[in-house]
Formats: C-alpha cells, sequence, structure tokens
C-alpha cells in the first residue's frame, strides 16, 4: 500500500520539551507511522508557531498540496498540532471532507478516511457550520471553560454585506477582511467562511 501523505509539525516558541514532542521527535514517529502502515512521505512541512490560529505558512502548503492532489492528507505526531481550537478544528475537517483528502493524527488514532473516523469527521463537519459563537462556546464548555458571548461589529457586518452583495465568494471576502487585519467576532486574526454565515442570514 502506497498512501501519500504530506506530514505536518508544529512546536509553538514557548512551549517546553516536557509538555510537547520536538520537531525532530514528531518527525521521527510519522517516519516510524510511515513504515509501519504502507504511507509515503510526499514531504514534511513545519511550523514555529502557536496552534490558536491557522495562520501557519506550513499547514497552510500542507492544506494547500492535498487541495491540488498531491497528496491523499495530512498526518500529524498529534492531533494539537494541527490546532488547539475545536472551532478550527471542526473547520479543517469539514474543509478536508468536501476536499475529498484525509487527516490522521496519531495520538489519539484517528483518521477520517477510515469507518470510525469518518463518523467524527462527519460530526465535525456538521459541527463547522454551526453559529460561531454556539460552537466556541460548546468548545469552550469541553474545556471546562464558560462560555463567552462574542458578536459582530455593525459596521463590519454591514461591510461583510456590501461584498457580499457584490458578488463575492465568501473565502474572497475573508481573504479581503484578513488582508485589512480585520479582527474576527472571537477577537482572532483569520476570517473563515463558518464566520460569515451567521452575519448573511
Amino acid at each position: 500500500m502506497d498512501r501519500p501523505l504530506i506530514g505536518y509539525l508544529r512546536v509553538a516558541p514557548r512551549e517546553r520539551a516536557a509538555d510537547r514532542p520536538g520537531l525532530d521527535a514528531q518527525r521521527a514517529e510519522l517516519e516510524r507511522a510511515a513504515r509501519e502502515r504502507g504511507w509515503r512521505l510526499v514531504r514534511v512541512e513545519e511550523d514555529v508557531r502557536s496552534g490558536r490560529s491557522l495562520r501557519r505558512p506550513g499547514l497552510r502548503a500542507a492544506l494547500a498540496a492535498c487541495r491540488a492532489g498531491e497528496a491523499e492528507g495530512i498526518a500529524v505526531a498529534r492531533l494539537d498540532r494541527l490546532t488547539y481550537s475545536l472551532t478550527d478544528l471542526a473547520e479543517l475537517v469539514r474543509e478536508a471532507v468536501d476536499g475529498g483528502y484525509t487527516l490522521v493524527a496519531l495520538q489519539p488514532e484517528v483518521d477520517i478516511s477510515a469507518d470510525g473516523g469518518r463518523a467524527v469527521g462527519e460530526v465535525l463537519a456538521e459541527a463547522a457550520t454551526w453559529h460561531p459563537r454556539a460552537s466556541t462556546t460548546v468548545g469552550r464548555a469541553l474545556a471546562g471553560r464558560p462560555g463567552r458571548p462574542s458578536s459582530t461589529p455593525p459596521h463590519v457586518a454591514a461591510r461583510i454585506r456590501e461584498l457580499r452583495g457584490q458578488g463575492m465568494t465568501l473565502q474572497a471576502i475573508c481573504d479581503t477582511l484578513n488582508a485589512e487585519q480585520v479582527p474576527t467576532p472571537r477577537g482572532g486574526a483569520e476570517w473563515r467562511p463558518t464566520s460569515l454565515r451567521s452575519v448573511l442570514r
């Protein structure tokens, strides 16, 4: 079995080595899994950035490779190497399901193209379509933290509707807002289509 995958590694600048595996350790785990499971690591992308944002060049390159058909999916040693956010994870899974590629993690054992993983993937893909405020609240509740209400400022909402009225796609609107560094309703730096749907309803 020759399964082409993009390996993805990430460490945060302030992570302690005792808490999270370093880049070399993650690479070794993926290479071992590739030998044992018949994967072919097309290449390995890496980031030294926080997992609280998806605006990472290595991750974007890995996603672009999957969208272009260069690989069947992305493999990580640990699921939290992709993201710390339940909302962002749901969005990544939705994009993978829609794009026809997979996400694979060694810890915990997840492969959204496998039978059990497919069911998890469908649930997370559905969660990605929820109202951003609701999904954020769910994520905080699962993490044992209280939810905090958030909303899109009226002037930003008006601009989003104006851009949509001009025929722009949701992704094009996101790219515009990201380029202008307009904060998201949750205070983040990156807009995604799911962030716009509640405004446009």
